[in-house]
């Protein structure tokens, strides 16, 4: 393809874009580092779960045959399902407290705020933290026993709760930090969402007599479907690949009674189990959570895409 374009002097001159020997020669090297450690790896632990292996002796072929033992033979079917239905709990509790409160504090911020870059950049900071030391942090600050939290609660007279030994309470605890850790990116993106609408379109809301929450709902809310549905798809495969968060705060078994145990810690416990089929077992996991995923975003995007040409 040639691009003509004018120059100073008005002369018509020409640029050609790279010809394909010339890319393969600039992408060629990173594409083949990039097959070698990440492609080949991740297509080696997938294959790995239609054979029977332990890690050192020869593979034997097994079809669906691990697929099956995980979702229908105990006692790796119940976890399987308590896992999968903790990772949908823990998404539809992010959805709302973290995605929820970020768009509060966007619209909070938004617009010309004395000090909205300082509490942009203060609520910004746990991101750039480990999720490991995130849990970690947390687990000393619950503790029963030294926590702040309990001492805080104890100076107004409240007994000293068990934030992680109580079953009820796990997930409820994990959603929250999780929030805590993630919500300044949920509220820049909702941010940029807001700040890119015309501004002439909310005047004119104005001067047609709406009230701020009446634009914020008919206005800006309908606008911000893009930034809705790049929040939701991040949410979703964030929370289905948990795993840093709860081994830090529950272990390997998701915490008492197995109240937080999610599809990345089953994993682990699978990859590192006894088992004499250990790297099949984990290699069909890892494959149905691939695919778990991959639909839910699928149907996701569709879902978003039909309310894009519906509202805007």
């Amino acid at each position: 393809m040639t691009i003509a374009r004018l120059n100073r002097g008005g002369r018509r001159t020409s640029r050609r874009s790279p010809s394909f020997p010339v890319l393969l020669a600039f992408l060629g090297p990173a594409l083949v580092l990039y097959a070698v450690i990440f492609l080949f790896p991740v297509g080696a632990a997938m294959t790995n779960g239609f054979f029977t292996w332990t890690g050192t002796a020869r593979q034997e072929f097994a079809g669906f045959g691990n697929f099956l033992t995980l979702m229908g033979l105990e006692p790796y079917a119940s976890q399987f399902f308590r896992a999968v239905g903790n990772n949908a709990v823990f998404f539809v509790g992010t959805m709302i407290v973290q995605n929820g409160v970020g768009l509060v504090l966007a619209f909070l911020l938004n617009g010309r705020l004395r000090g909205k870059h300082f509490f942009q950049t203060i609520i910004s900071v746990p991101y750039l933290m480990s999720a490991l030391v995130i849990g970690y942090a947390w687990s000393m600050l619950l503790s029963p026993r030294f926590g702040a939290v309990n001492s805080l609660l104890g100076v107004f007279g409240i007994e000293p709760v068990t934030w992680l030994g109580t079953p009820a309470l796990v997930m409820p605890v994990l959603i929250l930090i999780n929030a805590w850790q993630w919500i300044g990116v949920t509220m820049l993106i909702f941010g940029a969402g807001l700040a890119a609408i015309p501004s002439e379109q909310i005047e004119a809301a104005r001067v047609d007599g709406a009230s701020s929450l009446r634009i914020a709902w008919s206005v800006q809310l309908p606008q911000l479907i893009p930034s809705v549905s790049i929040v939701t798809i991040l949410t979703l495969i964030g929370c289905f690949n948990l795993f840093d968060l709860v081994f830090a705060i529950g272990g390997s078994t998701g915490g008492v009674g197995g109240a937080a145990d999610v599809m990345g810690t089953l994993f682990y416990r699978l990859s590192f189990s006894n088992s004499p089929n250990a790297f099949g077992l984990s290699g069909a996991f890892s494959l149905i959570q691939l695919l778990l995923i991959l639909v839910v975003t699928i149907g996701a995007q569709r879902m978003f895409r039909r309310l894009e040409r519906r509202f805007l």
